[in-house]
């Protein structure tokens, strides 16, 4: 296996195919192919990425928790530092601010204040990269928070003690040896959330076009220590729920028995506003039934309206036995008690447990659409309603079907065309908004790993407000710990682990990574008197503006020290 194993293109719809052709028929929203036994459902969530042999994926998007290599280990699952599902190279863009703090509580209590970004005034444009009119729903398909949760049926498949520092692993910082204690049992939880512009979420991205949502959702990796051994039927679980007014998931949240409805909102999805001011509280609950498990709380400010959701065996959240890859009911609890540098999850590419992050690297404009998925018999993947997997305009140089370019055939794929209403899943209760833009996910064939799409040319915002062409900002504050601020921080992404030129020397490992838009978003800080705000984008000029040398911020590939590509930016006293 090489790098260019990444080139999957046509060959990886076809593979996809043959993994899922078993599936079972459809259920709907009110349907439930499932038990509370854990028993596996023909459709679900058992690998996020789409590739699992035994079930078809209900939501292959792609937003995932990202997976490190092993340098030195050459197996099906790991190769030269990249990690490798059913035999393809998986892995997106994660721009990313880590935030640290050697006091108790830090690492499994944390609230975060924001302002949440407003698009411009004006429909998308599609005629001129880098100049046109562009919603936050092209930028970034799932801004979220993290935080690491204990779990002892996911790697390194260790116990886990919840909310404490023994989890870590205990070989130093940066760094991987093999040898050490791997740490405990981790899953990765991403507080995501999705703009508004191009629904419905089941088989695309918001919830409507109108407000954002969020969810709680959670990663776990059915590996050993090193990647030795993956179950390739269930390699990365996802345990999803929106953030609800009630707090009942819309659907069964474990990945065995995910259905539409678990991806599809109802009347008590808490839906935001853009330009609303949000509390999000990430914490270990008590339950009223005894016991202790996360929840996400999130209060909006400017409406007075809250939403919630508690990763519980109660609320159907299921870890994975990695033998046959049915569900645990489980009770997901934080992995640390304090935010200490060190304390990661150890199989995620970012080296981080409280971070908030965008990511990117999911959408390419176009002007025109072709090879309909109908064409293929592909359209199965999305219950039937058809898609496109080709994207044609501006943004498209090289073509997909050029011999140099990293996608190859159908690497656009989901796309869908302006007007859009998905009409072929109002048999199963969804309706949707019409689609604003045409446009693709980028998702089949690894995210945008050609950077061309509107994540890597400057069209992100360049303040707190819209501007004719460009989004506002989110306006975060620095996140706090009972009321404590984080003391430390530090800029990273695993960009370099998506770029086909990124070699075993390290050249070619670029940030802005090699395309034709040349560019990278960074974070900047904004000061106005004791008031200091963090936002994204391409945020340089102003009163106050802090950019921290713009992509320069992400510093140098630490492959030589951990062992897989990764830009990390120095430890300093935390930004605000």
């Amino acid at each position: 296996m090489r790098r260019d194993a990444r080139r999957r293109g046509f060959a990886a719809l076809v593979s996809l195919v043959l993994a899922v052709v078993a599936a079972a028929a459809f259920s709907g929203p009110a349907a439930a192919n499932s038990t509370s036994s854990g028993k596996l459902a023909a459709r679900g969530a058992l690998d996020c990425n789409g590739f699992s042999p035994i079930q078809q994926s209900l939501k292959p998007t792609g937003a995932c928790t990202d997976i490190r290599g092993f340098d030195g280990v050459y197996n099906q699952n790991t190769w030269d530092g990249r990690f490798y599902d059913n035999g393809h190279y998986i892995g997106h863009d994660e721009p990313d601010l880590t935030f640290l703090s050697n006091r108790p509580g830090s690492g499994n209590d944390v609230t975060w204040t924001e302002t949440l970004g407003q698009d411009p005034a004006a429909a998308p444009t599609v005629a001129t990269p880098g100049s046109d009119v562009t919603h936050w729903f092209e930028l970034s398909v799932a801004p979220w928070f993290s935080m690491a949760l204990c779990d002892p049926y996911s790697y390194p498949q260790t116990s886990c003690t919840p909310n404490s520092d023994s989890n870590a692993p205990r070989q130093g910082y940066p760094g991987a040896p093999r040898h050490g204690y791997p740490g405990g049992g981790s899953s990765f939880l991403e507080v995501q959330f999705y703009p508004p512009g191009e629904a419905p979420f089941f088989d695309n991205i918001s919830c409507d076009n109108s407000h954002w949502c969020a969810s709680l959702h959670i990663n776990d990796l059915e590996c050993t220590v090193n990647f030795g051994h993956c179950n390739t039927n269930c390699i990365e679980p996802t345990n999803f729920a929106f953030i609800q007014k009630d707090g009942v998931p819309t659907g069964p949240a474990g990945p065995q028995v995910a259905t539409l409805a678990s991806f599809t909102p109802n009347s008590d999805t808490l839906l935001m506003n853009p330009g609303d001011t949000i509390t999000v509280h990430i914490f270990d609950a008590a339950l009223s039934g005894g016991g202790h498990a996360l929840e996400v709380h999130i209060d909006d400010t400017t409406t007075g309206e809250s939403g919630f959701m508690q990763a519980s065996a109660a609320n159907g959240y299921m870890a994975t036995n990695i033998g046959n890859c049915k569900g645990i009911p489980f009770n997901y609890e934080p992995e640390y008690s304090t935010a200490a540098q060190g304390n990661i999850v150890p199989w995620a590419a970012l080296q981080t447990d409280i971070s908030t992050q965008f990511e990117i690297g999911h959408w390419t404009p176009c002007t025109s659409l072709s090879d309909l998925s109908t064409d293929f018999g592909l359209d199965f993947i999305t219950a039937g309603d058809p898609f496109s997997l080709t994207c044609n305009g501006p943004y498209e140089a090289p073509a997909d079907s050029a011999s140099d370019n990293p996608e190859g055939f159908g690497g656009d794929a989901f796309c869908y065309p302006a007007g859009d209403t998905h009409a072929a899943l109002n048999q199963f209760g969804v309706t949707s908004d019409p689609n604003t833009t045409t446009g693709c996910l980028d998702i089949l064939s690894g995210g945008d790993i050609d950077f061309d799409g509107t994540s890597y040319w400057p069209d992100w915002p360049t303040g707190t407000s819209p501007t004719a062409t460009t989004p506002g900002s989110f306006v975060q504050s620095a996140p706090t710990s009972n009321g404590q601020a984080y003391s430390q921080s530090f800029f990273q992404t695993d960009v370099a682990l998506s770029e086909s030129t990124c070699g075993e020397n390290i050249s070619g490992c670029t940030v802005p990574p090699s395309g034709p838009g040349n560019f990278y978003p960074y974070w900047s800080t904004i000061t106005n008197g004791s008031q200091c705000s963090i936002v994204f984008g391409n945020v340089t000029s102003g009163s106050g503006v802090n950019a921290f040398g713009g992509a320069a911020q992400y510093g140098t590939d630490l492959r030589p020290v951990i062992g897989y590509d990764e830009f990390e930016g120095p430890v300093t006293n935390a930004v605000c």
